[in-house]
Parts: structure tokens; sequence; C-alpha cells
């Protein structure tokens, strides 16, 4: 059996190509249901994210299944096939292996190490198997993959630091206040980075989020995406500055409209804690000159991206490591895959050397009935042993072949010489065989 991926994603295909090809708007259920009708593959997963829409099947026929399946996607999402198929990928057995392994990973993320596709990867395995759509192959494939994702991030810096504007933000708002439960944010402004970085500073725990823009209703918008949040008149912008732990500035406005002044009111001596300031309007939302005031920590959109461009740098630099983590673990994959081919042979060959063991005990029954049972319970041992010992070797290097086609060959060449039939019922078939042999001779 031969495991296929099928797919597009960020680098192969436009993001409206992406868009049409997402599986959850048609139904991810509906999707596997249909791919177990074609015939495609015996098990399959699908993992659709806004970077990726790819298929996993553990197929028969590697060739075959990929027409069946790139056919089902045109048809599944409606996009004519001259569309689709430009952008289409494969990979067969262990490159298909290395590139889930990688995608677990983050390797193969728009964003280099970045946490959630593991998670990602776990949902659509989760996925796959409520609708009992995978088997042993695709099961110890995908739980390879979890352990590949656990040790790169364990094991390696690559998931570490903030990549992205709105991420450093939250990331140094928890570096000064430690704990951000039970302190208060407040966005100024209600554009896309000011609602991110709220959005990331609650994933960091923070208590309560305000929202004020000089349009109420705009507000009113953008809390609506982030849970448990406010909206607050533009005209309470001093008080409400005052409450804040830490402020997000991000409006279109051509001057400022946080003053040195107005900071200093709000962090007058009586209020005894920090206020974090973010700033990543261009041009800037509050006066530079804000960040001299004691207890009060500015940064704007220069040195945060500064932050995101040191943690790439570093990131960067922990590929090498994640992709000999890779590398390991797709081996320790194949070699379980060509001990997996191995296993009927040498059952097969066990059960062979087992039913002649017990027909030679059985021939010589009348010779060992005048033994005593606990004699008797020791040849049988020791007979079993020996037989033990006889196909230790032969079946180690079996399963240690170095290749799939090397591995056939061999077990074709076992069974040929052991008259086996790994397809047989092994004690009855071998013994009939033995029997056969003896009354020639």
């Amino acid at each position: 059996m031969q495991i296929l991926l099928l797919g597009v994603n960020h680098r192969t295909a436009p993001i409206d190509l992406r868009e049409r090809l997402d599986f959850s708007t048609r139904g991810l259920d509906r999707a596997l249901g249909e791919i177990a009708t074609l015939g495609a593959g015996r098990e399959a997963v699908v993992l659709s994210t806004c970077n990726r829409a790819e298929i996993y099947v553990a197929c028969d026929d590697a060739a075959e299944s990929r027409r069946e399946l790139a056919a089902f996607m045109s048809a599944f999402h409606q996009v004519p096939a001259s569309e689709l198929v430009p952008h289409l990928y494969d990979e067969v057995d262990g490159l298909a292996v290395r590139h889930l392994f990688r995608v677990a990973a983050g390797l193969e993320s728009l964003v280099v190490g970045e946490p959630q596709i593991l998670g990602q990867v776990k949902e659509a395995f989760a996925a796959a198997s409520a609708q009992n759509a995978v088997g042993p192959l695709l099961t110890r494939l995908f739980h390879s993959s979890f352990a590949v994702g656990k040790r790169v991030r364990s094991e390696t810096a690559l998931a570490e630091g903030a990549v992205s504007v709105s991420y450093a933000a939250a990331s140094l708002a928890r570096k000064i206040f430690g704990s951000l439960e039970g302190r208060r944010v407040l966005v100024v402004g209600a554009g896309e980075m000011g609602k991110l970085t709220a959005l990331h500073l609650r994933t960091q725990g923070i208590g309560q989020v305000a929202v004020t823009s000089r349009t109420m209703a705009h507000a009113e918008q953008v809390v609506d995406t982030i849970p448990g949040a406010v909206a607050v008149p533009w005209d309470t912008l001093a008080p409400e500055l005052a409450r804040a732990d830490v402020v997000v500035t991000a409006t279109g406005s051509p001057t400022p409209i946080l003053t040195r002044a107005q900071i200093a009111a709000a962090t007058g001596p009586h209020r005894g804690r920090p206020l974090f300031i973010i700033d990543i309007a261009l041009p800037r939302d509050v006066d530079p000159s804000a960040g001299t005031l004691e207890q009060v920590f500015l940064y704007n959109i220069d040195d945060l991206q500064t932050i995101v461009r040191e943690n790439l740098s570093r990131r960067s630099s922990e590929v090498t490591q994640a992709d000999a983590i890779v590398d390991e673990e797709v081996d320790r994959f194949v070699a379980w895959v060509r001990a997996r081919g191995a296993v009927p042979t040498v059952v097969a060959l066990r059960q062979h050397f087992d039913a002649i063991r017990r027909s030679e005990l059985q021939r010589l029954e009348p010779k060992l009935a005048s033994l005593a049972p606990e004699a008797r319970a020791r040849v049988e041992e020791v007979t079993r042993l020996i037989v033990e010992k006889l196909l230790i070797g032969p079946t180690e290097q079996l399963k240690a072949l170095p290749d799939t086609e090397t591995m056939t060959l061999y077990a074709e060449a076992v069974s040929r010489l052991f008259e086996l039939d790994p397809g047989e019922p092994g004690v009855q078939g071998s013994l009939a065989r033995h029997r056969a042999t003896k009354l020639k001779s």
C-alpha cells in the first residue's frame, strides 16, 4: 500500500484559488464521504487551512489515485480542472511522509514555526477518525507527525519569538507586566491592526478590552470580533486612558491624537503602575516625547518590526535542526512501514516452523508417552525455543532490508524456499505441506 499526498498551498496557488478550495465551506465530512466512494484510497485525511488544501490517502495505485483525487477536487469545489491542475502538487510514500512532518513542525507554513498548524493537523485527523476514514497506516502516520511537531517545539527554538507586529506587541506587554490577568487594554481606532493586537492580548490573558473610535459604529463592529470587549465613546478617551494598563493606537489620523500632556495626566503621581503604549499607526498617533515620562513604555511600529526581524532571523537558524529531527522521524516511520510489509511473510514463516515442530512431536507421541508431565513440558519448551532461535536472524534481517523492492524480492524468495503462502491460514497450511512432504519421502 502507498501513501499519496495531493494538494495546493500558499506557494503553489494564489489566495483567490485557495479560498475556492476551502473544504470547510462545503463540508469536510461530505468530502471524506465522497473520497471513500471513489476507490482512490482505503484511508483518507483532508487537511484544509487558509494556506493549504491537502488530501492524504493510503492507496494501492498512487498514479490512478492522483487522477481520481484531482478530478474529485475539481468537481467538489466546482473549479475547472484547467484552473486547478497547474497548481497541484503530489508526493508519494517517503516524500509524502516528509511533507506532512514538515507541515506539522511548522516548516511549511507561511510564517515558519507558527504554532497553530499542529493543532490544525490534529483536528484534520480527528475529523477523519470520526468518519472512520482512517486505518492503521494513516493513523500511524498522523500520530508520528504529532510527535514530530512536539519534538521540534521542545528541542528547538523554531516557535519562539513573535513574528508578527501584533503578536510582538502582545508579547512585550506580558514581559512588562508579567501576568496580564486583570489588566485593561484600550484600543484607539477601529482598524485591522488594532483588532489583531487586541486578539493577541486576549490569548496572553488580558483581562478587559475597551475599543474607541471617532465613529461609534466602527468600534462596535470591532468588539463583535473580540470576546468580552466593550465599545466606549470617543469623548471618554481621557478617563479611559487613565484606567488602561495597555493602550493600542491604530488610527488613520494625520497628526498625533495623544499628546505628552494627555499621557502625563493619565499617569499622574498617584497612578502607581506602568502604562504600556503600542503605537502601530503611520503617521504616529502618539507624541514620541511621551516615551520619556516615568512609568511610560512607548513602542512604535519600527520598534516592533525590529523585534520581528530579530525573531525571524533566530527562527531561520533553527530550521536546520528542525529538518534534522524531521529526517530522523521520516527514517523511523519508513522503517516501520518496511517492517510492516514483512509481517505476513514473517508470520507465515513462524507458523510454518511451528507447524513442523508440532507435527514432529505428534509423530513421536508413542515414544514420549512414558515421560512425566514435567519432562513433557520441558520437551515442549525446548523445541519451541529452538524454533524461536532459528528464526530470530531471518526475521530481523527481513524487517531491516533497506527498501520495499528488496524486501519484496526477499519475501518472495523465502516464500518459495519454504513453500509459504502468507495469505493461507498459517498453521493449517504449513502442516498440510509438511505432511505432504513426509508422504513423498
